[in-house]
C-alpha cells in the first residue's frame, strides 16, 4: 500500500470500475462512475473559453470531479479557500468563472457540477494529466489580501508519496473521513491526494460535529483527518467511531486537547506542521506534553538572523522560504515552536512578544487556553487577554470577585513578564474563535474589548 498512484493515472491505471473512491450514505461512487462523471465535464468545459476556473466545493467527490476535468482540458483549477459569494465577486478578476457542487447567488459564470448517478457506461479513456500541471491556491496572507500559490501536481503527488512513506502501514484498510473542505492545501492533501492515491475510500461530505463522528458505520475502520479547533468540541458522552489514525493540522493542538482526543478514541493524534506555502515539513505524536517535531525525510530547517528558512522537496525554489514561525532547533534537527514571527509589539518603548505572554498565561492553573493582543484605550495602549478557563475555575470564578482573579494572575505574571506585558485587560470566553483552518480571527477578539470595561 506504500506505493501512490500519481494524478495522472487516477483515470487511466488499469483497476476494475468497482473500485470505490467515495461515499455518502448509502450512496456509493466507483472509479467507473468516475471515469465518466469526469468525461461528461470534460466534454462541457471544451465548449467554454475561460482558461481558469474557481473551484468552490465541500462534497469531496464532485470536488475530484472538477480538479480532473479542468486538468484534462488544459484549463487551471484555482481554489479560492472558501464558497462564499460576496468574496467570490472581490476575486473575479483570478478566474474565468466558477465551479461549484451548489447553486450560488453568484453573477458570473456558474458550472454546478453533479454526478449522472446512473450505472454508467465505460467511458472512453482520457488522456494522463500531464504532472507539470498546476493548481493555484489562495490564502487570505499576512495583508488579508489573497495571496496566491501555485501547486505543480508533481508536488502534490511527491507530498502524497511522503506522507504514505510515513503512515501507509498503519492506513491500511481504512476508509478516510474529515472534518476538513478541500479548498485548503491541508484539505487538499490529506482528504484527496493521500486517500485516492492509496485507494481508500474517502467521505464526501465534511463533519461539522462530533455527533456525525459518532454515528459513522462501524463495520468499518477510519482516518479522521482533523482540525484542532474540531477535536476541542469532541463529546465523551458519545461512542467514539472505530477509528485507526487521527491527523491533526492547521494550528496548535494543546496538550489537554491531546490527552482528551486520545480518553475518546483511545489512540493518541498524529500531527502535522506545515503551511500553504511550505507544504508538509514535520510530524509528530506526543504521549507526553513536550516533544519535539520530526521533520520529514530530506527536510532542513536553518536559522537565519532571527528567522528560520525551510528547505524540502516540496518546495520549488532553491533558496527555501522563510517561516512565520519562531522554533528552537535541537543538535538532532528536530525543533520545537516558539511562537510567531510578527507577533511582537512595541508598547512604551518595550517590545512586547504577544505570544510569550501567551505562553505564560497557558501555565497559570486553570486556563486553558489564550490570546494576547494590543488594545488601546484613552490613547493608551495596552496588552488585552482572552482566556479560556477550566471547568474547575469557572466554577470558582461564579463565587469570586473577577477583579480578585484577575489581579492574582497579575501576581503571578510579574516574575516572567515585563510590567507593560503584564495584561491590563481581560476577557472570558468559552471559546477562542477560529476560522475553518483553525486560524484565530483576531478581528473578532479585538471587537470584544470596543465594550467598556
Amino acid at each position: 500500500m506504500n506505493q501512490t498512484l500519481p494524478l495522472s493515472h487516477w483515470l487511466s491505471a488499469s483497476r476494475p470500475d468497482n473500485t470505490v473512491i467515495a461515499w455518502l450514505g448509502n450512496h456509493t461512487w466507483t472509479l467507473g462512475q468516475l471515469r465518466y462523471d469526469v468525461a461528461l465535464l470534460v466534454n462541457d468545459l471544451q465548449r467554454q473559453e475561460g482558461e481558469r476556473w474557481a473551484l468552490c466545493f465541500e462534497n469531496s467527490y464532485l470536488f475530484i470531479v472538477a480538479l480532473l476535468a479542468t486538468l484534462s482540458v488544459g484549463k487551471t483549477p484555482v481554489i479560492p479557500g472558501h464558497c462564499r459569494v460576496s468574496l467570490l465577486e472581490e476575486q473575479r478578476s483570478l478566474f474565468y468563472g466558477v465551479l461549484s457542487d451548489q447553486p450560488l447567488e453568484w453573477r458570473g459564470i456558474l458550472h454546478v457540477v453533479s454526478s449522472a448517478k446512473t450505472s454508467a457506461p465505460t467511458a472512453a479513456a482520457l488522456p494522463d494529466i500531464a504532472p507539470s500541471r498546476c493548481i493555484e491556491l489562495y490564502t487570505s496572507g499576512s495583508t488579508g489580501q489573497p495571496k496566491r500559490v501555485v501547486k505543480s501536481v508533481a508536488t502534490l503527488d511527491k507530498e502524497a508519496a511522503l506522507l504514505a512513506a510515513r503512515f501507509a502501514d498503519r492506513l491500511t484498510g481504512c476508509r478516510v473521513v474529515a472534518s476538513i473542505v478541500p479548498q485548503h492545501l491541508y484539505g487538499l492533501t490529506f482528504r484527496i491526494f493521500l486517500p485516492v492515491s492509496l485507494g481508500m475510500p474517502l467521505h464526501a461530505a465534511m463533519l461539522y460535529y462530533a455527533e456525525q463522528l459518532a454515528a459513522l458505520d462501524h463495520q468499518y475502520r477510519y482516518l479522521f483527518v482533523s482540525s484542532p479547533a474540531f477535536l476541542k468540541r469532541l463529546d465523551p458522552n458519545l461512542t467514539p467511531p472505530p477509528v485507526s489514525m487521527i491527523l491533526s493540522a492547521g494550528g496548535m493542538l494543546s496538550w489537554q486537547h491531546v490527552i482528551d482526543t486520545q480518553r475518546w478514541f483511545g489512540i493518541w493524534p498524529d500531527e502535522i506542521y506545515g503551511s500553504t506555502e511550505t507544504g508538509i515539513l514535520a510530524w509528530r505524536q506526543r504521549q507526553q506534553d513536550i516533544i519535539p517535531w520530526l521533520p520529514f525525510p530530506d527536510v532542513h530547517i536553518a536559522a537565519e538572523g532571527d528567522a528560520f528558512r525551510a528547505f524540502s522537496p516540496l518546495i520549488a525554489s532553491e533558496e527555501g522560504l522563510l517561516l512565520d514561525d519562531i522554533l528552537q532547533i535541537e543538535n538532532s534537527g528536530r525543533f520545537h515552536l516558539a511562537g510567531r514571527r510578527g507577533r511582537v509589539v512595541k508598547i512604551e518603548e518595550k517590545r512586547i512578544s504577544l505570544s510569550e505572554v501567551e505562553r505564560r498565561l497557558m501555565s497559570l492553573d486553570g486556563i486553558r487556553d489564550a490570546a494576547a493582543l494590543p488594545v488601546t484605550r484613552g490613547g493608551r495602549q495596552g496588552i488585552g487577554a482572552v482566556l479560556v478557563l477550566e471547568e474547575a475555575l469557572r466554577q470558582t470564578l461564579q463565587q469570586t470577585n473577577i477583579k480578585a482573579l484577575e489581579l492574582s494572575w497579575r501576581r503571578a505574571l510579574l516574575p516572567w513578564l515585563e510590567p507593560v506585558a503584564v495584561p491590563r485587560y481581560w476577557r472570558i470566553v468559552d471559546e477562542i474563535p477560529v476560522n475553518s483552518m483553525n486560524k484565530r480571527v483576531y478581528a473578532q477578539l479585538q471587537e470584544s474589548f470596543n465594550e467598556s470595561p
